[in-house]
């Protein structure tokens, strides 16, 4: 009897049905290793540091030169002409919206100011939003642009993740000379960086020794990924230290000073200093003993309702007593720059606080509720003591 090929045809359907099951997972799995190496890859180039001359390639044409006209002093001098004098100064565009950000500083008290891109290109901003206190202005642009006209925003790095020898690149006007860019390192991190015209401090202000020059502020500070890792604040003549505004605190208050304007800060109402050997000895403390001791308490502030004691001057001009501050909400304080930090870093108005006291061989703990820091008020004499 013959035999049928359908049976011939029938194995040799199923085998080509079992070598495409075969062959599926393999060709899915080689596929997905390619990718996986090209994610690898691009990983890889993103951790890879840039060159100088990539990074200022990269964000050159984001970074603006700020004028802004400065009115003549109201008091006539033979040395001084009377008339209007131009403030300059630097800034980066943070959004595809038309804002800019810069120092408080450099647009001090003016309401529109001009910005130049580095290809010539001219608009007129408006100072939208300030913040004295931590020396930040946002500007926006008033005419109309397109997305393709305006220069792209620069990425926001963590500057919490700055290790002291880092390096940093610094770009802006110095001198009115623009498109200049500057290197160096992280000199340290968690300064607080004193404001003469507030009588308070900017913390974990990042120090620098790029060179930082007039002219310099309200530019960016980047890493080696071309991440704004803080703004060009000041800089120490001789010396050749700078100091930066910090990236975080740009993130935290720049989308407020666009929605409302300001910035409002928590705030205490004293001042302190460091437990240092002689006030160990004065007060009977360990020679290692650690915490700030306060000084002095404004009244009817946060601290004085919350019973926080300073210290007092006797006949001879002697400074005595005055609360040890040890922790505050459990952490640790051993500096003035750690009370202000946490203070401004983890709390807001109205919060509550327990701050750690040491008085007469007594650890206590105290509540207190925050208040909102008062008006800036000039400080002309001396550089103000740290003060939350």
């Amino acid at each position: 009897m013959e035999k049928s090929p359908l049976p011939h045809f029938s194995i040799v359907f199923l085998l080509s049905i079992s070598i495409i099951v075969t062959l599926g997972p393999t060709l899915s799995g080689s596929y997905n290793l390619v990718a996986q190496e090209e994610v690898n890859q691009q990983q890889q180039q993103q951790l890879q540091p840039l060159s100088i001359y990539d990074i200022f390639n990269k964000v050159e044409d984001s970074v603006v030169q700020i004028t802004t006209s400065v009115p003549p002093s109201t008091i006539p001098t033979p040395d001084r002409q009377q008339e209007n004098r131009t403030a300059l100064g630097s800034g980066f565009v943070y959004d595809n919206n038309g804002y800019i950000v810069t120092n408080n500083h450099v647009v001090a008290n003016a309401r529109i100011v001009d910005i130049t891109f580095i290809d010539g290109s001219r608009y007129t901003a408006n100072v939208t939003g300030r913040d004295v206190y931590s020396d930040l202005a946002v500007l926006k642009i008033v005419e109309n642009f397109t997305q393709a006209e305006l220069a792209p925003p620069l990425t926001l790095g963590n500057s919490s993740e700055l290790k002291v020898g880092d390096q940093v690149v610094a770009i802006g006007n110095p001198f009115g000379l623009e498109g200049s860019i500057t290197t160096g390192i992280v000199s340290q991190t968690g300064r607080l960086l004193p404001l003469e015209e507030t009588g308070f401090s900017v913390p974990n202000a990042i120090q620098t020794d790029a060179l930082i020059n007039p002219g310099n502020s309200g530019g960016p500070l980047l890493n080696m990924k071309s991440e704004i890792i803080g703004v060009n604040t000041a800089g120490i003549f001789p010396g050749n230290i700078g100091f930066a505004v910090p990236s975080n605190a740009v993130k935290r208050i720049v989308p407020i000073l666009i929605e409302t304007g300001n910035y409002t800060h928590p705030w205490l109402g004293m001042t302190g200093g460091p437990v240092t050997s002689d006030v160990a000895q004065r007060e009977g403390l360990e020679r290692n003993f650690k915490g700030i001791i306060v000084d002095t308490i404004v009244k009817n502030s946060p601290a004085d309702k919350a019973g926080i004691n300073g210290s007092i001057t006797n006949q001879y001009g002697e400074r005595l007593g005055g609360d040890i501050i040890t922790a505050v909400d459990g952490n640790p304080v051993i500096r003035m720059e750690d009370l202000i930090s946490y203070l401004e870093t983890e709390k807001s108005v109205d919060q509550n606080m327990t701050l750690t006291v040491y008085k007469d061989g007594k650890t206590i703990d105290k509540q207190i509720t925050i208040g909102q820091r008062p008006s800036p008020v000039p400080f002309l004499t001396r550089a103000p003591q740290p003060s939350p």
